[in-house]
C-alpha cells in the first residue's frame, strides 16, 4: 500500500503519512484505530509497533505499556532545541560570519579553496540543524528499540553500530555543534596557513583535508561520544 492510497483512505495528506514513516511526527489518537484496520493489526500491535505472539490476555504490566504508548502518543512533537541550548545558537552565528570572511579574503589572496568552501557549507547546513532545529528528545520508541540512525523530517543520519537513544542524544548534538561551528570558523582560516607554508602541495592536499575533517572529525568523535553514553 502506498503512501498516496493510506493518506485517501485515511483523509490526510501524503506529506502527513510520510512523516509517521519517517518518525517525523505520529498519527492523531482519533486515527488509530482506522490506521490500525488499514493496515491489518490491532491498535495494541500499532502502538507496541510489533505484532503480537499469540491472543493470549495481557498482564498487568503489558497493559500499563500500551496505556503509556497511547498518552505518548497524544502528545504533540518533540520541542527544538534552539530554546534550550544556551549560547550555541550565537556561536552558530559567529562562527559563520567569521568563516564566511575567510572565505572572501581566501578569494582576494586567490587561494584555491573549493573543497574548503564546501565543508563549510556542510558546517553551515549542519551547524543548523544541531543548534536550532534538533529535538530536544528522542521519541519513546528510540529508547525502546535498537535503532542506529535518526530520521527528523529531510535530515537522515546513520552511524552504523551505534545505538541512538535519549541517553546519548544530548551529548550527540554537543560533538555536532562544537564540530559545525569548529569547521565553520577556524578550518579556511587553517587551510590558509597550509597554503602559506606549502603553497606548492596545496592542492594535492586540500582535498585530503576537507574529507578528514568533514568526514573523521565529525563520524569519529560522535560515534566514540556516542558508544560512551550509550
Amino acid at each position: 500500500m502506498t503512501q498516496k492510497e493510506v493518506a485517501e483512505r485515511l483523509f490526510v495528506s501524503d506529506k502527513a503519512v510520510s512523516k509517521w514513516e519517517t518518525g517525523a511526527s505520529i498519527p492523531d489518537t482519533a486515527l488509530l484505530i482506522p490506521l490500525s484496520e488499514l493496515l491489518g493489526v490491532t491498535v495494541t500491535e500499532l502502538l507496541m509497533c510489533r505484532r503480537q505472539a499469540s491472543q493470549q490476555p495481557m498482564d498487568a504490566k503489558a497493559v500499563e505499556d500500551v496505556v503509556k504508548t497511547a498518552i505518548a502518543y497524544s502528545k504533540k512533537d518533540g520541542k527544538r532545541v534552539w530554546r534550550s541550548c544556551g549560547w550555541w545558537p550565537l556561536w552558530y552565528v559567529l562562527s559563520l560570519l567569521l568563516g564566511m570572511a575567510e572565505l572572501l579574503l581566501s578569494l582576494r589572496l586567490e587561494i584555491p579553496m573549493e573543497s574548503v568552501q564546501t565543508a563549510v557549507l556542510l558546517g553551515a547546513v549542519f551547524g543548523a540543524w544541531f543548534c536550532f532545529f534538533a529535538r530536544k528528545d528522542l521519541p519513546r520508541f528510540y529508547d525502546e528499540n535498537r535503532i542506529y540512525g535518526i530520521m527528523d523530517g529531510p535530515f537522515r543520519m546513520n552511524v552504523p553500530g551505534l545505538r541512538f537513544s535519549n541517553r546519548n542524544w544530548p551529548h550527540i548534538l554537543t560533538v555536532g555543534r562544537i564540530w559545525s561551528c569548529t569547521v565553520m570558523a577556524a578550518l579556511p582560516a587553517f587551510c590558509m596557513g597550509l597554503w602559506w607554508m606549502w603553497p606548492v602541495v596545496w592542492p594535492q592536499m586540500e582535498l585530503s583535508v576537507m574529507l578528514g575533517t568533514t568526514l573523521g572529525g565529525l563520524f569519529a568523535p560522535l560515534y566514540v561520544v556516542g558508544k560512551r553514553f550509550e
